[in-house]
C-alpha cells in the first residue's frame, strides 16, 4: 500500500517537472496567438524593470522601458 503511494507521488512529481511546473490545459480553452492585454507587465530587455505593454517601447520583439534603454 505505502509503496504504491510513494510510486504514485514520484510519478506525479516527474510529470509536474516535465511540464515546467505548469499544469497543461487539456480542454483547449487557451487560444494560441492571443494578444496580451495592455495591463500585462513585461521586463525591459536592458535593465530588467517591469513596465506595462502600453508604456513599453517594442523593438524587434523585445520590450524596453524608456528611450535610454534602447540599444544603439
Amino acid at each position: 500500500m505505502w509503496l504504491k503511494l510513494i510510486l504514485f507521488g514520484v510519478i506525479a512529481v516527474v510529470l509536474y517537472r516535465a511540464f515546467g511546473g505548469k499544469v497543461p490545459i487539456l480542454d483547449g480553452e487557451k487560444k494560441t496567438g492571443e494578444e496580451p492585454s495592455g495591463d500585462t507587465l513585461v521586463e525591459c530587455a536592458t535593465c530588467g524593470t517591469y513596465v506595462t505593454i502600453k508604456e513599453s517601447i517594442t523593438l524587434k520583439s523585445k520590450h524596453y522601458c524608456s528611450k535610454e534603454c534602447l540599444p544603439d
